[in-house]
């Protein structure tokens, strides 16, 4: 009874292991979209997709290892919109193909990426953005 007992127990840690390490994508709807990416001194870097795009299906994981990979950084968030239920956010923000990735920083949209998709681009691109528009809104907050 023992050896089932602890078996339990390593499987019960395992998936809990499996739920804290999973990535810190945020899904972005109608309802959210607006308030989350008008938060004060906080980028967004969101990718907005629809399930039937095969460009879409060919990122994999990568989102979610962008994700990983920002964990821990309190100015950065990542978000994913899906134009298919979404529609609304995706016309206002001026989505025309599939795979787009904007970074909004206080509400504003800042930057849409077009490099190169792996996770280390994606990420230099949103620390690198990020960094200049948080500069540039301390000099705006600075005239005021």
């Amino acid at each position: 009874m023992k050896l089932g007992a602890r078996l339990i127990a390593l499987i019960l840690l395992l998936s809990l292991a499996i739920v804290l390490t999973e990535a810190e994508v945020i899904t972005l709807t109608p309802e959210t979209f607006s308030d989350k990416v008008k938060e004060k001194d906080t980028a967004w870097f969101v990718k907005f997709c629809v399930p039937w795009c095969k460009h879409c299906k060919k990122l994999g994981n990568l989102w979610e290892e962008l994700g990983n990979a920002m964990e821990g950084d309190d100015e950065i968030e990542i978000g994913e919109v899906d134009c298919g239920k979404s529609r609304d956010v995706c016309t206002k923000v001026e989505i025309h193909s599939y795979p787009t990735f904007k970074l909004f920083y206080n509400g504003e949209e800042v930057s849409k990426y077009r490099g190169k998709r792996d996770v280390e681009s994606l990420r230099t691109f949103v620390v690198e953005e990020t960094e200049k528009a948080a500069e540039k809104a301390q000099l705006e907050d600075k005239e005021l």
